[in-house]
């Protein structure tokens, strides 16, 4: 899910009855998701629909991120469709996006995401969770170390722990910077979304921080920069042709 600016998934692999299981599952975050979609037309009738739309295309069209996690998806055999697998819809004011696996589907939060530098951040980290629930059997309820671990990775290669972000934030820590900042908002992430301490989730990062800071699938590299972004996609690209040649 990306918090405000940044965060973790509701990640569902299935809802639950009782309303103090759902909410500890993240989807009192997403209100959206325990009503019945409304009509094309009455949501078309929403500028935040409408921007949300807009920006979403942009995005996933223009966006490297988003564009090498799209082929990666679809080279592990999970295809994404726009009208199928993402929902701009309304969400606690905390919140920027999340990723139900119940649906397979990225929320985006209309309400929060107000510009395109946003959106791509949201939706590259969101997309990374679904590419974790594509390649591995992630127990997103029952094993927080495994939504830990997802955590982690979004943070680290989706853009969330660039310089300049950190700076934006009033972060100005040089050395080490990037591993302080993917483990800040691995812990937020999880604490926004499951009801344990805050000990709980610091140690589930912890435990499981090195195999996963350092797992850079399917970028290779952890991407500081649409530069940085734009290589990655063609390396990734290129190692697809080379082993589609042996």
């Amino acid at each position: 899910m990306e918090q405000g600016e940044t965060a973790s998934p509701p990640a569902a692999q299935e809802k639950v009855g009782k309303e103090e299981e759902d909410d500890d599952l993240g989807y009192q975050l997403f209100p959206e998701r325990n009503k019945n979609p409304q009509s094309f037309l009455v949501r078309s009738l929403f500028t935040f629909h409408n921007k949300c739309q807009v920006m979403l295309r942009m995005t996933l069209e223009t966006n490297p991120y988003a564009q090498l996690l799209l082929e990666a998806m679809k080279q592990s055999g999970c295809t994404v469709f726009n009208d199928r697998h993402f929902s701009c819809e309304n969400c606690d004011a905390c919140v920027g996006g999340g990723f139900d696996s119940a649906t397979s589907q990225i929320v985006l939060c209309q309400n929060n995401i107000r510009h395109q530098s946003h959106m791509n951040r949201v939706v590259t980290h969101e997309l990374i969770h679904a590419f974790d629930h594509c390649r591995a059997h992630v127990d997103w309820f029952k094993n927080v170390k495994h939504l830990a671990c997802s955590e982690i990775r979004a943070a680290n290669l989706s853009g969330d722990c660039t310089l300049m972000n950190e700076i934006a934030r009033f972060k100005f820590g040089l050395k080490g910077h990037q591993q302080t900042c993917v483990r800040d908002r691995a812990i937020r992430s999880i604490l926004a979304v499951r009801k344990v301490s805050k000990e709980t989730a610091e140690k589930a990062v912890d435990e499981v921080f090195d195999a996963c800071f350092n797992d850079l699938e399917p970028f290779g590299r952890i991407p500081h920069s649409k530069t940085d972004a734009k290589r990655a996609f063609k390396d990734f690209q290129n190692r697809d042709r080379y082993n589609a040649n042996l």
